[in-house]
C-alpha cells in the first residue's frame, strides 16, 4: 500500500473512531440473547460495533511445522446510514495475517484497512464472505460440513495462502447458546461460536517457494457492542485443538495489575458434546515471561489452565510472535502457535494462545 494511502486511511478510521456511534449500537440492540440461525449468522452484522472473523491453526509439510493466524475485523464508526455521501465511512474493514515458521524461528505478518464499499473491502451478510482487496475468507457447503476458503497474498511478508478447511464437526456455540457474558455489567457481551478441528489442506507460498501443506486450525466468529469492562486492559484466550479430537478454549478478561476480572471457556469431548464453562471454572496462571525488544510488553509464554475436568500447561513454541498492528487496529498483541500439556506433562494437543494489552491497554 503506498504511504500516502496508508496514512489517509489510518487518519479516517481514528476521525471515524471519534464519531458518536449509531444510536442503535449504543443502545445494546443487535447483541442480546438470542437462539444463533445459521447460515444467516455466518455472516456480517453490520448493526454492531465490532466484529472479526478469525481463524488460526497449524500447517505441515514433511517435518517442516508452521504457524499461521488469518483475522478479519468490521468495525461500525457510527456514522448514519442516511449520510449523503457515498464516500462516508460507515464501516471500516481491517484484516491481519501472519506465519510462524518454527524452523526458522521467524514470524511474517502483515496487515491491512479500509472502508467497506468500492469492491475494495466487503463482508457480506448472511453468509461468511469477507475481503479486502485481494485477501478473502469463504464459506461454501451445507452449515455443518462447511468448506472454507482462504486467499492471502502478502508483497511485504513475502508469504501467500492458499488454504481450503473442512468443518466435519459441529458449531461449537460459547457462552449461553452463543451468548458469552465477557464482564460484570450488562450488555458486555457477545455472540461467539468456534468451528474447531478443521482440516486443513492447501499451499504455503515463502518466498516465491510453494509448500504443499496440511494441518488443523480454529475458526471463531464474534460481534459485540460492549466487549470490554471499562476497568480490563486486555484479555488472554486459547483455542485448542487436542490430538483425541477434544478441543478446549478458555479465556478471561484481565486488569492491568493482572488481576482477572472474568473467565470464561468451553469443553468439547469427541462425540461433539460441549460443557460450558463458568467465570469460576476457569483459572490462569502465569509462569515463564518474555519480554518484547520493540514494545516492551512482557508476555508469559507459559500458562497453567485449570478447568472442572484437568490441569494443562500451554507452552508457545517461540517467543517472538508478537503482533505490531499500529497500523490497523492500532496496537501491539502476541498471537502464536503454541501446545497444550497434560497434568502428566504429556503434550495432548497444538493451537493458538492470544495476548492483549501487554504492551498498552487494549482499547476496541
Amino acid at each position: 500500500m503506498p504511504p500516502f494511502t496508508r496514512r489517509m486511511l489510518i487518519a479516517t478510521a481514528a476521525w471515524a473512531a471519534a464519531c458518536p456511534f449509531s444510536s442503535l449500537a449504543a443502545t445494546g440492540q443487535g447483541v442480546h440473547p438470542r437462539p444463533l440461525k445459521f447460515p444467516d449468522d455466518f455472516g456480517s452484522h453490520p448493526d454492531t460495533r465490532t466484529e472479526w472473523w478469525y481463524v488460526t491453526g497449524q500447517l505441515s509439510s514433511g517435518s517442516d511445522v508452521y504457524g499461521f493466524q488469518v483475522t478479519f475485523f468490521r468495525s461500525n464508526t457510527g456514522l448514519a446510514g442516511d449520510h449523503p455521501s457515498r464516500f462516508a465511512a460507515r464501516q471500516i474493514l481491517f484484516a491481519h495475517a501472519a506465519v510462524t515458521d518454527l524452523n526458522a524461528k521467524h514470524l511474517r505478518h502483515d496487515q491491512r484497512i479500509a472502508r467497506e464499499g468500492f469492491g475494495i473491502a466487503t463482508a457480506k451478510e448472511n453468509d461468511t464472505a469477507v475481503n479486502l482487496r485481494d485477501w478473502r475468507m469463504v464459506r461454501q457447503g451445507k452449515v455443518e460440513a462447511s468448506t472454507y476458503e482462504i486467499t492471502v497474498r502478502s508483497e511485504a511478508g513475502a508469504f501467500a495462502l492458499d488454504l481450503s478447511l473442512l468443518a466435519s464437526t459441529g458449531i461449537v456455540l460459547q457462552g449461553n447458546a452463543g451468548y458469552s457474558i465477557k464482564g460484570r455489567k450488562l450488555g458486555e457481551a457477545s455472540h461467539y461460536y468456534s468451528r474447531p478441528q478443521l482440516a486443513v489442506d492447501g499451499t504455503l507460498t515463502l518466498d516465491g517457494r510453494a509448500i504443499e501443506v496440511k494441518g488443523r486450525a480454529w475458526l471463531d466468529h464474534e460481534w459485540s457492542n460492549d466487549y470490554m469492562d471499562a476497568e480490563a486492559a486486555g484479555w488472554d484466550w486459547i483455542g485448542m485443538n487436542l490430538d483425541s479430537g477434544e478441543s478446549l478454549m478458555a479465556f478471561r478478561m484481565r486488569r492491568g495489575d493482572g488481576m482477572t476480572l472474568y473467565a470464561g471457556g468451553s469443553w468439547t469431548n469427541k462425540q461433539g458434546v460441549t460443557r460450558n464453562l463458568a467465570a469460576g471454572d476457569v483459572q490462569f496462571t502465569p509462569d515463564r515471561v518474555w519480554t518484547s525488544p520493540r514494545s516492551r510488553g512482557r508476555y508469559p509464554m507459559e500458562w497453567t489452565i485449570t478447568i472442572p475436568n484437568g490441569r494443562y500447561t500451554i507452552k508457545s513454541l517461540l517467543d517472538d510472535q508478537e503482533m505490531d498492528s499500529r497500523g490497523s487496529t492500532g496496537t501491539y498483541y502476541w498471537e502464536g502457535l503454541s501446545e497444550i500439556s497434560n497434568s502428566a506433562g504429556q503434550a495432548v494437543g497444538r493451537g493458538y494462545l492470544e495476548m492483549t494489552g501487554y504492551a498498552a491497554p487494549m482499547r476496541l
